[in-house]
């Protein structure tokens, strides 16, 4: 029998190698919450604009005037709203995308067509694996309109599933939303 010689393998195979394992790496990491994300997020002001267009249904009566204190933390939740919030690329996926994009069309043509489906296929590649980073980084959070007693409202973000439903009595202290009994 005839022995062969081993070719190294080209460098290509070994950038995108490397490339699926930091992926893979990245991905445990995210799902397993040690990749930080921002845990709350500007409140989105149209909500509330909404809110406060509404005509007022109060009814006042001249002759009796009463004056009570108003709670300005204390108010009504009016709306719960969950929200995806798009991920953002770090680059890492377009990189990622572009290598195995690369190293499948350097397999298409010979000579020139070769390297044209390199090019291509490296551009294809980071284009997707972009998107598909950004996908897998969407989050979800929902926003809480809450209306207060003294008749202005505000949208409070929350990371995790909220148990407000629409009607509840709640005190909102330092952003945070508490149970108001």
């Amino acid at each position: 029998m005839e022995t062969q010689a081993r070719k190294p393998l080209h460098p290509l195979v070994w950038v995108a190698g490397i490339a699926v394992v930091l992926f893979c790496g990245v991905g445990a990491a995210a799902l397993m919450g040690w990749i930080g994300s921002p845990s709350a997020k500007p409140a989105d002001p149209s909500v509330a604009a909404k809110l406060d267009a509404r005509p007022a249904e109060r009814q006042h009566s001249p002759a009796k005037l009463q004056v009570a204190a108003i709670c300005h933390e204390c108010g009504v939740v009016q709306s719960v709203l969950e929200v995806d919030t798009k991920g953002k690329g770090s680059g890492a996926g377009a990189v990622g995308g572009a290598v195995v994009g690369g190293v499948l069309g350097h397999q298409v043509g010979e000579g020139d067509d070769r390297k044209i489906g390199t090019v291509v296929g490296a551009v294809a590649g980071g284009l997707l694996g972009n998107e598909v980073e950004k996908h897998v980084r969407t989050t979800k959070a929902f926003e809480i309109a809450v209306r207060f007693d003294d008749g202005s409202s505000r949208v409070i973000t929350e990371a995790d599933q909220t148990s407000w439903r629409v009607g509840d009595k709640v005190k909102v202290i330092n952003g945070v939303i508490h149970a108001n009994s």
